[in-house]
C-alpha cells in the first residue's frame, strides 16, 4: 500500500471514529440513534440562532438567579462582539463557575420557569450559549454576590441585525400597557422587550461599558456605606455590583471594572470618575420618556402653516438619527442628551433642537 493509500485509509478510520462518538446505535436502513452528548449539542447549535438570542438566554439566567437589577454592557470591534452581562442576583459557587456550561447542569432543580421565550430551566441555556460563542466565562461571582458573565461571539459565525443602535418604536396596548411596536429586533429590541415582560421583579440597563460602569457606580453609591468599607481587606468580599463604588480614582476604576470584564481605557475611567459618562436611565424609564406624555390638543410640530407635513413616524425615526450623529460631537465635548432631539417643521425649514442635560 502506498503512501497514499495509508492516508485514506486513515482519513477513512478516522472519520468512521467521528461517526461513533456520534452514534449510539446503527438501526438500519439509514437511521441511528445519536449519542446524548451529540442530541445536546445538536440542540444547543438550534436554541441559539444569532446574537439576539444569547442576550434574551442571558437575561431569563439573571432573572431566575432573582436579580433585581441587570446591566448589558455591549460593544463591537470588527466583526467580534462582546457582552457582559451583570447583576445583583444569588450568585454562582467558586467550584460551579465553570461547569453551569456543562449540558443539564442547573440551580432550578424544583423549578422550571415557562415565559414567553419558551422553557427555562432544563440546563441548557448557558450551554446552548457556549457552544455558539467564541467564548464564554464566568469573570467574577460568588454565593450572594451576583455575576459578571463575559460572552464573546464572532459575527461572521454568529448573525447579528446590522442595526444595533435603533431603539424601538413604543406604543400603549388596549390594556394600558407599553408594547414594542416597530423597530429592529436587535439587542435593544431584545432588552426593551424582556424588561417591559420583566417590568415588576426587576430593572435592565444596557449601555457600553463605559456607560454601564458609570451606572452600576452611581446605583451602587446609593446601597453602600463608608462604615461598610471600613474594615474591608479585599474588594472581592464585595458584591459584584458594589466593587465599582469603592474605587477611589480613575486607575483603580479601570482595574475593577477590567476585573469585571469591563475594559476601557484610563482616560475613559477619569471621565466617569469626573462625572462626564452619565449613569443610565432603566431601559423601561428611557422607553417611557421616549414616548413621553400625552397632553391634550398639543400643537402638531411635524406640519407648518403652509401644509407641509412629515409623518410622525418619520419625525422620530429622523431624531434617532440625529442623535446618532450627536454622539460624535458629545464623546468629545463631553456632552449629554436629556432627551431625544426634537423635530419641527416651520416655514420653508426643519428644527432639529438638542436639548442638554444641566451642567454639560
Amino acid at each position: 500500500m502506498t503512501g497514499s493509500d495509508n492516508g485514506l485509509a486513515g482519513f477513512v478510520a478516522s472519520m468512521g471514529g467521528e461517526r461513533n462518538l456520534r452514534v449510539e446505535e446503527n438501526l438500519g436502513e439509514g437511521y441511528v440513534r445519536l449519542r446524548v452528548a451529540e442530541a445536546e449539542r445538536r440542540q444547543a447549535k438550534h436554541d441559539i440562532r444569532c446574537v439576539e438570542d444569547i442576550v434574551i438566554e442571558m437575561l431569563r439566567n439573571s432573572r431566575d438567579a432573582g436579580a433585581k437589577h441587570i446591566y448589558v454592557a455591549t460593544a463591537r470591534e470588527g466583526d467580534v462582539r462582546t457582552l457582559v452581562i451583570l447583576d445583583d442576583g444569588s450568585g454562582i459557587p467558586e467550584d460551579m463557575q465553570s461547569r453551569v456550561f456543562e449540558a443539564r447542569v442547573t440551580s432550578k432543580l424544583e423549578s422550571v420557569h415557562m415565559d414567553r421565550w419558551g422553557v427555562h430551566g432544563r440546563g441548557m441555556a448557558l450551554y446552548s450559549v457556549k457552544e455558539n460563542a467564541s467564548s464564554a466565562e464566568v469573570v467574577s461571582s460568588g454565593v450572594g454576590k451576583g455575576s459578571s458573565i463575559r460572552v464573546v461571539t464572532d459575527a461572521t459565525v454568529l448573525a447579528e441585525r446590522a442595526d444595533q443602535s435603533t431603539w424601538p418604536i413604543t406604543s400603549v396596548d388596549e390594556n394600558g400597557l407599553l408594547i414594542c411596536e416597530r423597530g429592529p429586533h436587535n439587542i435593544i429590541r431584545t432588552c426593551c422587550e424582556f424588561a417591559i415582560e420583566e417590568r415588576s421583579s426587576c430593572e435592565v440597563y444596557i449601555g457600553s461599558p463605559a456607560e454601564i460602569a458609570a451606572t452600576a457606580r452611581a446605583k451602587a453609591a446609593k446601597t453602600v456605606e463608608a462604615s461598610d468599607l471600613m474594615f474591608l481587606d479585599d474588594i472581592s468580599e464585595l458584591p459584584v455590583l458594589e466593587r465599582l463604588r469603592v474605587a477611589a480614582d480613575a486607575g483603580e476604576l479601570q482595574r475593577v471594572s477590567a476585573s469585571l470584564g469591563l475594559d476601557m481605557s484610563e482616560r475613559t475611567a477619569h471621565r466617569i470618575v469626573a462625572g462626564q459618562v452619565k449613569p443610565q436611565r432603566s431601559v423601561v424609564a428611557r422607553l417611557t420618556h421616549r414616548a413621553g406624555p400625552k397632553v391634550p390638543h398639543e400643537v402638531d410640530l411635524t406640519r407648518d402653516h403652509r401644509g407641509l407635513k412629515i409623518s410622525k413616524e418619520d419625525c422620530a425615526d429622523f431624531s434617532r438619527a440625529m442623535e446618532r450623529g450627536f454622539s460624535e460631537l458629545a464623546q468629545k465635548y463631553y456632552l449629554s442628551l436629556n432627551e431625544a432631539p426634537k423635530v419641527r417643521v416651520g416655514k420653508g425649514k426643519i428644527t432639529v433642537t438638542f436639548e442638554l442635560e444641566q451642567g454639560d
